[in-house]
């Protein structure tokens, strides 16, 4: 991160208010320092075990941890039914809206129902603990009952995103070996009905292990049937009894499997099993949140699909009887200012978003947030990726009304939950910054060799102690899992492939895959660090930039930038006065080779930034695989625009 961008050394102090009533105070660290495994076993015990555990960590044979041995538990008995045994049946468990306008409220005591009926039904279809589930659904509450539905029984769900294509899907139902799909007809995006059942009966088709297509009808379009494979949910589910005992599973038995996709190689089904994992979503949930929940409104914009959905808007939320939002559509439907009109609707009082969907609205203007009562926000937060300090600032300013703390998270789908962050009334914010490791968490900087490296240095992100949300293994491939995260240095020591700052005090500053930090003429510059000057300008909204190969130093900077929705494309005036900016931001050494002005970037549907695509654009190669991408003809607009916009003069 750019000193010179004016950043680095601002803080913005914990509000007094909040910091008075906040749910941990700043001795959090210096008791999980002090005896780390029996911190996390106070959390855990903020849960209900139906049998304690004999052992907090066994950690005898690494990188294969084993959290409260012996410990047993129901997760969905956690999530739902010891609210409802608590008087709390009442409480709104979520406030559901659908992009065209129709809305469903469920409260718990209807959500453990949902959660029974649909747990008998799966196991009149022969599913078993143990068994795999895919699921592959839209932002609907059946998708919520589904996933808790198979924690009930034991079954491990595996949620397909349900923006992937059959392939996709069908690659993931044969490595998990599922019994069961469940879906939908469809759903609804960008104001139009897409369907969904095509790609599974495309996938199904590809597979032997699949017994039974569970559909619910959604949209109403007509679909093609399998007699005696297809069954309706509401013929197969609203029939079946409300009462259901759940049954306790061990601390490690299997919870779900979530593929996460490589670049070069078949995606990677990561393991994540029941206590550790409850138990660290939970306490971060509510740590990193400050969650009240009789009193907050908690919404997490991703979808369901991802590792943020799993344990920030079902597994945490839930298990800490919060209140959340669940929106099936896209921010810009029917209009810009949907998901404002959201909030002011519910009184939302937490926020938590990707730095894109943030960039995307610095690129809107602040005029359409304005329009909107905000008042009710207290706490915002970001995941997904490294935010830029002017999205931070702007975040803070026009969506936080300059008084909501921003919690800058910092975690994977291998960490489960989050692993770096600030908290809410007790961190002073830095913008940009990530900060601090989560209390429990040891997380380091290294240098290539491993070694600490101190303050004011950059070098490689770490974890040097395993943590009870972490991932178990790759299914069906426990070479794989050490191959990859526990093999640079040592099997004790987790390679999050991430470049980190540490900056003068100590606090982290997130740089981005390893793969995204640029070796111009022997030196070391992070994308994340050319892109925060670029954004910083007035005119740019959000920027991506890669390394493409140089002959003369190695590699060269090339820029992709949209611009502010007030601002003007003056052509190569512009572009030189970007270039120049960031020469004296950062360096001469960092000014890009070349920018482009663009009016999109190709994104995948969690929202993060193809940069893979960016590099072949600005190497003039074939473009890869883009059948992740939201929209796959962004790419043929940049390449057009190409020759129009770059700058590599000097």
């Amino acid at each position: 991160m750019s000193e010179s961008t004016g950043q680095e050394g601002r803080r913005f102090p914990a509000p007094e208010q909040l910091a008075a009533h906040a749910n941990v105070g700043p001795d959090v660290y210096a008791q999980a320092e002090s005896d780390r495994l029996a911190f996390w076993e106070t959390q855990a015990r903020r849960l209900t075990w139906s049998q304690e555990w004999d052992q907090v960590l066994d950690w005898s044979n690494p990188p294969f941890a084993k959290w409260f041995v012996g410990g047993k538990l129901n997760v969905a008995y956690n999530c739902v039914d010891r609210h409802v045994e608590d008087g709390h049946g009442e409480q709104v468990a979520y406030h559901w809206e659908g992009e065209p306008g129709d809305t469903r409220t469920i409260t718990y005591a209807q959500l453990q129902d949902d959660v029974c009926r649909a747990a008998n039904a799966l196991l009149e279809l022969g599913v078993q603990a143990g068994d795999r589930v895919a699921i592959y659904m839209p932002m609907i509450p059946e998708a919520v009952v589904a996933m808790l539905a198979c924690a009930r029984i034991g079954a491990v769900h595996m949620v397909v995103f349900g923006g992937f294509s059959a392939d996709a899907l069908a690659s993931r139902i044969t490595d998990s070996g599922a019994v069961l799909v469940i879906t939908s007809d469809g759903g609804y995006r960008r104001g139009a009905p897409s369907a969904l059942k095509p790609a599974v009966d495309d996938a199904v088709g590809r597979t032997d292990s699949v017994r039974n297509v569970l559909v619910v009808r959604r949209t109403q379009q007509d679909v093609e049937w399998t007699e005696g494979r297809d069954l309706w949910w509401h013929d197969v589910v609203d029939r079946q009894s409300a009462e259901h005992t759940p049954e306790a599973f061990d601390a490690e038995h299997p919870l779900y499997i979530m593929y996460t996709s490589g670049t070069t190689a078949s995606p990677k089904g990561i393991l994540h099993t029941s206590g550790g994992y409850l138990t660290q979503v939970a306490y971060s949930h509510w740590a990193s949140f400050d969650l009240k929940p009789d009193d907050d409104v908690f919404w997490t914009s991703a979808d369901i699909g991802w590792v943020t959905g799993h344990s920030y808007i079902v597994y945490g939320p839930l298990a800490n009887r919060a209140t959340s939002i669940m929106y099936e559509g896209t921010p810009e439907t029917p209009h810009r200012g949907r998901w404002f009109e959201i909030i002011e609707k519910y009184k939302v009082t937490i926020m938590y978003t990707a730095p894109t969907v943030i960039r995307t609205f610095m690129k809107w203007g602040e005029d359409i947030p304005a329009k909107f009562d905000l008042s009710s926000l207290r706490v915002l937060g970001s995941v997904g990726e490294p935010i830029n300090p002017e999205a931070w600032l702007w975040y803070h300013e026009h969506i936080g009304g300059g008084r909501c703390p921003i919690v800058d998270t910092w975690w994977q789908t291998e960490t489960g939950a989050h692993m770096i962050n600030p908290l809410p009334g007790v961190t002073d914010l830095k913008p940009g910054s990530a900060q601090t490791p989560f209390p429990g968490i040891s997380a380091k900087v290294v240098d290539d060799e491993g070694n600490e490296l101190g303050d004011d240095s950059t070098g490689l992100l770490v974890l040097t102690e395993p943590w009870p949300s972490m991932l178990r293994t790759i299914w069906g491939d426990d070479d794989r899992y050490v191959d990859t995260y526990w093999s640079r240095f040592g099997k004790e020591v987790y390679f999050a492939g991430d470049g980190a700052k540490k900056d003068d005090d100590g606090d982290i500053w997130l740089l981005g895959r390893v793969d995204d930090v640029m070796n111009v003429s022997g030196h070391r510059i992070s994308t994340t660090e050319v892109e925060s000057s670029l954004v910083a300008h007035p005119t740019v909204a959000e920027a991506a930039v890669v390394g493409a190969s140089d002959p003369t130093t190695g590699q060269g900077i090339v820029a992709f930038v949209i611009l502010r929705g007030a601002a003007e494309d003056s052509g190569d005036e512009l572009v030189q006065q970007l270039r120049n900016h960031v020469a004296k931001d950062i360096g001469p050494i960092a000014k890009p080779r070349q920018i482009m002005v663009v009016q999109e970037l190709p994104k995948t549907r969690s929202g993060k930034i193809m940069r893979r695509l960016l590099r072949d654009i600005a190497e003039n190669r074939e473009l890869g695989d883009v059948t992740t991408l939201t929209d796959s003809s962004v790419m043929n607009l940049i390449k057009d625009k190409l020759p129009a916009s770059s700058s590599s003069d000097d």
